[in-house]
């Protein structure tokens, strides 16, 4: 069944993405952060080097083709922003979140939602990316984010990237912010008051049969104290460093664990009906979900599927599911410019298989 993958293996085998694969190397190469105006332009936490192309593909929970390194722990940067929306919905299973509706700041004080515009962001507009919340998280200000484009974003650019622009009423602008996420990471992390990794590892990972060589790292200086601990909050990113170093095949059973919607082995991990959100298109920005990209119309993949959900990290990591097929597909380092390439070998191969 593997040879059915071959041209799509070697396809990306053949395109992997510019940078560097040791970012000591060639730093100027490396990363996102070089875009931000300074002096937001560099790392505030650790990163190391990577592997080349690597990737697996699943069809109904069986591994049919892998490639590279699918065991090795690489950054995967903004893929962890659905990790975040997985947690969310672990926290809404135990009730620790109970209306994704409801005002961030009526549950939790004094962490950045009290302000009057900050005071109305729900739970779902940081889920959908249109919360508008405004401060500064670690030291970096929203305007850092502002204007940013991002390759699957249809939204023309309307400034320079980090310009501070006029804000809209939370949940009448989408924006892709990394410094919105890591305010909703650090938001959860006052929810569950353990690390995020730990939940992640004992709620997530360790049920799927995974977890055993991955780690979500913070920024050198994002560390809080609750409860007399003090705790790492982590990135939903990769953006300025640290975030989620994991393996392909931790992926795809991540990837597996949405497209079983939230069960595995006959337990709900997460809540069945949190899943289906993830997957629904928001009104302002129909090509989104909760963290999630969607395909409704075929735009962000002519090949795949519309019921196809994406996990997208920068440097060319992409975590496909794709219910038509019973599919999962993880690829990583794959250069962006030509993973439309990739797609549709794949979707070709799934359609023969």
């Amino acid at each position: 069944m593997s040879q059915a993958f071959d041209d799509a293996i070697q396809f990306a085998l053949a395109h992997e993405v510019p940078w560097p694969r040791d970012p000591a190397v060639d730093p100027a190469r490396w990363g996102v952060h070089h875009e931000d105006p300074p002096p937001y332009n560099r790392l505030r936490g650790p990163v190391h080097a990577r592997g080349g192309v690597s990737g697996v593909v699943w069809r109904a929970g069986q591994e049919l083709a892998s490639w590279g390194e699918p065991e090795r722990a690489d950054l995967t940067f903004s893929v962890a922003k659905s990790y975040l929306a997985l947690l969310a919905g672990v926290a809404h299973g135990r009730g620790l979140l109970p209306d994704p509706d409801e005002p961030v700041g009526q549950r939790l004080s004094g962490i950045g939602f009290d302000s009057a515009h900050n005071r109305t962001i729900t739970w779902t507009h940081l889920l959908a990316q249109t919360s508008e919340w405004q401060g500064e998280c670690f030291g970096l200000p929203d305007h850092v984010e502002h204007h940013r484009q991002v390759a699957h974003d249809p939204k023309p650019p309307a400034g320079r990237k980090g310009e501070p622009r006029g804000l809209q009423p939370p949940g009448s602008y989408w924006e892709y912010n990394d410094v919105r996420i890591n305010q909703l990471s650090l938001a959860l992390l006052h929810l569950f008051r353990q690390p995020l990794a730990q939940v992640f590892q004992e709620a997530i990972l360790e049920p799927l049969g995974g977890g055993t060589d991955w780690r979500w790292a913070p920024y050198d200086d994002a560390w809080v104290e609750i409860d007399g601990r003090r705790m790492p909050s982590v990135p939903g990113g990769s953006h300025w460093g640290g975030g989620v170093s994991i393996g392909a095949r931790d992926q795809a059973r991540i990837g597996q664990l949405v497209l079983d919607q939230g069960r595995f082995g006959g337990r709900e991990l997460v809540p069945a009906s949190w899943i289906a959100r993830m997957s629904q298109p928001g009104t302002i920005a129909p090509f989104y979900g909760w963290l999630l990209w969607l395909n409704r119309d075929g735009r962000l993949f002519a090949a795949a599927s519309p019921q196809s959900v994406f996990m997208v990290g920068a440097g060319g990591h992409y975590v496909w599911v794709d219910p038509a097929h019973q599919a999962v597909v993880v690829v990583r380092w794959i250069d962006p410019a030509r993973v439309h390439g990739f797609v549709n070998r794949v979707a070709k191969a799934l359609d023969s298989a």
